[in-house]
């Protein structure tokens, strides 16, 4: 019988999309990092902007051109806490909406976070599917990559932005933060845990 133990703890890691003008706003890029930083901790990874042109889905919410950034956060959280952490980026964005003529406050940024192991990417969404499971508070969890060496892979869900090796590589950059040994970072296992070594990696699924 298997003994119920801990999770290690994990990165957090939020993908932030954005139209170009609204980060070149005076201060929003700067208020948008402090912000994250005053719910998550502070930053020790913050890529370079890519060009987002994968779908056109947030093309009249948020305008265009579309940038992505991520940033990823120095403290390793339990991913038990995914769930709760979603909630906590939706009422971010909201912070960050702006007032609209005519149609409401629209929505200036769109802020998925995902939790990175030595093993997986993990992505929280309010969408259910077959391939999602239920956390809480109806959010659900997608493993959206898979790390087999030398690289992240994707799996046939995959979206398009996380297929592409630009971001594969901003998260294998996180990874080996990850796995860098740090004096100063909180122990990613419970106290008492024995290392052990991952089972071997199965085949690639087609």
């Amino acid at each position: 019988m298997g003994v119920p133990r801990p999770f290690d703890r994990e990165k957090l890691v939020i993908a932030v999309l954005i139209s170009e003008a609204t980060l070149s706003e005076g201060g929003f890029r700067e208020r948008l990092l402090a912000r994250l930083q005053q719910a998550f901790g502070p930053t020790d990874y913050l890529s370079e902007t890519l060009p987002f042109s994968f779908t056109h889905y947030y093309d009249q919410e948020l305008g265009t051109p579309l940038s992505r950034l991520f940033v990823a956060f120095r403290t390793l959280v339990d991913p038990q806490t995914l769930a709760r952490l979603k909630i906590q980026t939706n009422a971010i964005e909201d912070e960050f909406r702006a007032a609209t003529p005519g149609a409401g406050r629209g929505r200036r940024v769109n802020l998925d976070p995902g939790l990175l192991s030595s093993s997986r990417f993990v992505l929280a969404s309010t969408k259910d599917g077959s391939h999602r499971i239920p956390l809480a508070e109806g959010i659900f969890a997608e493993i959206t990559l898979q790390y087999r060496r030398p690289c992240f892979h994707p799996v046939p869900w995959t979206y398009p932005d996380y297929r592409s090796e630009e971001v594969r590589e901003v998260l294998l950059q996180i990874r080996n933060l990850l796995k860098a040994p740090r004096a100063d970072s909180p122990k990613s296992r419970p106290p008492g845990r024995k290392r052990t070594a991952p089972p071997p990696s199965g085949p690639r699924p087609g």
